[in-house]
């Protein structure tokens, strides 16, 4: 036995006293980690329960739409919620599982979706399936028969479903008085004892049916090309909100040879680039195209088209040139007013800081819009007072220049923040023995204080370029992406490339939502790798702390 143990027992176990065992002692974990209090339980449950009745109607929805992926993720997660939510296991999902939702459906789903539509020929005419092209142009050619019974109409969707997206019912009455329910499938009976009728005999209520209102009716552009099919290959269609005509079709779907044939003019039309056109190639295309892949086709047309080409370069120089001036006017005028206010000697600091900060509370929009107005050349405040005739809005480098200067405006007043704050944080004793080695106040700011402001400040600096690489409100509320040339109105002199795609998408006689989204794929990875680099170059600010 060593001295130590000699010196230092081991200490007696506590006597427990008999019939006491180790299962009757509780401790405050063990408390814890009981049911806790009804209220609580209560709580959990009737959030649960609520979680998955929204989950339940969402599902609803998407089944009425067809949408059957939806069906199954919505499904998926109703699951997770009631497993992770439901049991006393897997803790960490409790508090991972709202950011994973969150982060599948506000990031990974739109990045996703917008790749797969990059692939595609969607747009305006290409956005449904060929299936309903062909049901949209034969019910589009649907004519009334001479002599046909006209029906009392009243439009419906299911009790419970949305009056814009619901499926629509035609509930008709015809001049006999009996009552029909027509649908894509064609046309049922309908039991009198189901429905109430007005006067005229119009349909007012129907058991299991929600009547849609004028204004609901005129909402749904869909109602347009809905006909409901009859036996002899006809159809029947709405005039105008309360009656119906029996017609027939001019156009068939020859499903062999898979055509398209006119029996008014004979012309037969074919499938070609997603269109119906006619087999002579005489003629007008049947404006109903549908949507389907065309490869890399919208990639070759980005990097190959003359056009699309020349533009891209030339808004893409535009747009790196406006991030990086906007990044560096907007620091370095941030960075001097702090250094400037973050002098002890200079009294009312807080007075001068809180009226740089204004332009920064204020909403965009209004400041575009005011600028927008300042920058008017026959009367607008800057060229009043400076006694100018400029077209700021007008002129390309004019309105580049414009923009520059609103955008110098908004953004130094947030560089002016960050900027305090990193100074701030600087340690005065640094200060103190810079001073005392004597370096100069410039040596000062350009080996101490630069440095250690960049560390904090080089992050921002990278997110506030990817930021303005994609300013799409301020050349929106501006310029418009203006001034346009003449021989191409597609692309402005001030247009960056966010606004380029959305002017793809949105704008012009044909919006091609396939094509916007591969240029924004291009931005994506302008950005990312602009970015990475940007950070990897940050990497070697670490060693100054």
């Amino acid at each position: 036995m060593s001295l130590k143990e000699m010196q230092d027992p081991p200490a007696a176990s506590p006597v427990r006293p008999t019939g006491v065992s180790d299962r009757t002692k509780s401790t405050p974990a063990d408390r814890r980690s009981g049911p806790g209090p009804a209220w609580l339980l209560v709580t959990k449950w009737g959030l649960i329960f609520l979680t998955l009745i929204v989950l339940a109607i969402v599902v609803q929805k998407l089944v009425e739409q067809g949408s059957w992926i939806g069906v199954v993720i919505a499904a998926f997660m109703a699951m997770c919620v009631l497993v992770v939510y439901g049991t006393r296991r897997s803790v960490p999902m409790k508090y991972l599982l709202p950011g994973v939702i969150l982060l599948v459906g506000l990031q990974i789903w739109p990045i996703a979706y917008t790749v797969a539509t990059s692939f595609t020929n969607y747009g305006d005419g290409h956005a449904i399936s060929k299936q309903e092209s062909i049901d949209s142009i034969i019910a589009n050619s649907v004519r009334e028969v001479p002599d046909a019974p006209r029906y009392q109409l009243s439009v419906a969707v299911a009790s419970g479903s949305d009056p814009a997206t619901g499926e629509a019912f035609y509930l008709l009455t015809s001049p006999s008085g009996k009552t029909f329910l027509g649908d894509k499938a064609g046309l049922s009976d309908l039991a009198a004892a189901d429905v109430e009728k007005a006067g005229s005999g119009r349909i007012t209520k129907a058991a299991g049916y929600q009547i849609l209102t004028a204004i609901q009716v005129n909402a749904r552009k869909d109602l347009n090309d809905f006909a409901v099919p009859t036996k002899d290959g006809g159809g029947i269609k709405r005039v105008g909100l309360s009656e119906a005509f029996e017609g027939k079709a001019n156009v068939s779907y020859n499903k062999a040879n898979d055509t398209l044939i006119d029996g008014a003019t004979h012309v037969i039309y074919v499938p070609r680039n997603a269109q119906w056109v006619p087999r002579s190639g005489q003629g007008d295309a049947f404006p109903q195209g549908w949507k389907e892949n065309v490869g890399f086709r919208n990639f070759n047309s980005v990097l190959t088209n003359d056009t699309l080409r020349a533009g891209f370069l030339k808004i893409f120089a535009w747009n790196v040139v406006f991030a990086v001036g906007s990044v560096l006017s907007t620091f370095v005028l941030g960075m001097l007013l702090a250094l400037l206010l973050n002098d002890a000697r200079l009294k009312g600091r807080a007075l001068y800081r809180s009226m740089l900060i204004l332009p920064y509370a204020l909403p965009i929009f209004v400041t575009a819009l005011v600028w927008a107005s300042m920058f008017n050349q026959d009367y607008g405040l800057i060229n009043k007072m400076l006694h100018l005739n400029i077209d700021w809005l007008g002129d390309p480098w004019a309105a580049k220049a414009a923009i520059l200067i609103t955008n110098l405006w908004l953004g130094f007043p947030y560089m002016f923040i960050v900027c305090t704050g990193a100074l701030q944080s600087i340690p005065g004793d640094v200060l103190e023995a810079a001073k005392i080695d004597g370096a100069s106040a410039f040596r000062t700011m350009r080996s101490v204080i630069m440095p250690l402001l960049l560390v904090a400040v080089g992050p921002l600096l990278i997110a506030s370029f990817a930021f303005n690489f994609n300013n799409f409100g301020l050349i929106f509320l501006l310029t418009g992406g203006g001034p346009f040339d003449a021989a191409n109105t597609n692309i402005g002199s001030t247009d960056l490339l966010i606004t380029y795609a959305y002017r793809l998408a949105f704008s012009g006689v044909s919006p091609n939502y396939g094509l916007a989204a591969t240029v924004s794929i291009f931005i994506f990875f302008i950005v990312g790798l602009m970015s990475y680099e940007g950070f990897r170059r940050t990497k070697s600010l670490e060693e100054v702390n």
